[in-house]
């Protein structure tokens, strides 16, 4: 898929078919977050791999007003920051965030559909239960939902006049 379609046509998709998602999609969608771009190269992303059958996967659903798509995505990836790899919060942040928006692209690049839930942040002691990670090491930043599309999503941008603070 040419960059720019890839970036213009990808959608949040926050419904999905009950087709399996393939290991091979997961590892690809995971290997272009790991590619995202980093201060010092820290690569401060840790993720954590949720399929259908793994009962943790049915929990986070009482983590987020947006259950339904927990429910039926059949994946999972929660995306976190090590503690230990960071060097600087928000950049640290900001290099999550680049991660999350590759491996976004990545799944529309495969033909999935994928949404990043960051509401489930207002929980994150409880996913950490959930999830059996530890809050002294790890930093909840997203969790995002992936599988077959049943849904088109659709979206619209604010004109440039609306978000530039000078004219170009």
């Amino acid at each position: 898929m040419e960059i720019f379609e890839s970036i213009f046509t990808r959608r949040s998709i926050r419904k999905y078919t009950d087709q399996e998602v393939k290991k091979e999609d997961v590892l690809r969608i995971l290997q272009a977050g790991r590619w995202a771009p980093s201060g010092l190269n820290n690569q401060p992303w840790r993720f954590l791999v949720l399929k259908n059958e793994d009962e943790r996967k049915g929990m986070l659903k009482s983590c987020t007003k947006y259950s339904r798509i927990i429910d039926e995505a059949k994946t999972l990836i929660a995306v976190f920051l090590d503690k230990s790899s960071k060097y600087h919060h928000e950049k640290d942040c900001q290099a999550a965030g680049a991660c999350i928006q590759n491996m976004l692209l990545a799944a529309h690049g495969l033909g999935l559909g994928a949404v990043w839930l960051g509401e489930i942040l207002n929980q994150e002691a409880q996913v950490h239960k959930i999830l059996r990670t530890k809050t002294e090491e790890l930093e909840l930043m997203a969790v995002v939902a992936v599988g077959h599309p049943a849904e088109q999503g659709s979206s619209r941008r604010k004109d440039f006049e609306e978000i530039m603070i000078e004219p170009l």
